[in-house]
């Protein structure tokens, strides 16, 4: 299987890449910056592009299989980033016929809100992270309004730790744990490639 990923050189990017390999599939690392990836492998090809760029995206995505988005950007303010991102990368998959995405999204974005803590969602959401979250919904529902074979994945705080291989996934809006390791993110979303358990479906993660 050919895979894409974009936002390859964040910190659950990198997870993603190095996993990917490991499990033998063929990775093409979409980054503006391809020097911020060192990792060698003879699978891997990493291509300088910007996501907000069509042209590019459409060059990277022919003779893709599938996608795995984990777009990040550097601010928390107000921001179209992502899901003008994401608009270009839906177009690119219709153009070229790839079908499957996975996009990691955060708890907290749209209907997950209740699924947070008081402080986190009455507060810091609407204080701090209030520009990005609105992007992060607008890129939500890009993805659903597609037809593409899509899941959202919406973990929980990010940790840098090492990965358990094991985590909770709910679909409901029951609560999940407060935390989860990126590097236990990218291995369900690289579980999501070959899985139809959670498609077209927004998943919380945690552990």
């Amino acid at each position: 299987m050919k895979i894409l990923i974009f936002g390859a050189t964040g910190a659950t990017g990198q997870c993603l890449v190095e996993q990917a390999l490991e499990l033998g599939y063929e990775v093409t690392a979409f980054a503006r910056n391809p020097s911020a990836i060192t990792y060698e492998h003879p699978l891997l090809k990493v291509v300088r592009g910007d996501v907000l760029e069509p042209a590019l995206v459409n060059t990277a995505m022919a003779g893709q299989d599938a996608v795995l988005c984990a777009l990040g950007v550097q601010s928390f303010s107000d921001t179209n980033v992502l899901s003008t991102g994401m608009k270009n990368i839906i177009a690119a998959m219709e153009k070229s016929g790839t079908r499957r995405i996975v996009c990691e999204s955060s708890l907290g974005v749209g209907d997950s809100r209740q699924q947070t803590g008081f402080i986190f969602g009455k507060i810091i959401v609407p204080l701090v992270f209030k520009g990005l979250f609105k992007d992060k919904e607008r890129q939500e529902n890009l993805l659903c309004q597609s037809q593409l074979d899509w899941v959202i994945v919406r973990p929980a705080r990010l940790t840098n730790g090492p990965g358990k291989g094991v985590y909770k996934a709910v679909v409901d809006r029951s609560k999940a744990g407060s935390q989860i390791s990126r590097a236990d993110v990218a291995a369900f979303m690289l579980e999501q490639l070959k899985c139809e358990k959670y498609l077209k479906q927004k998943v919380v993660i945690a552990d």
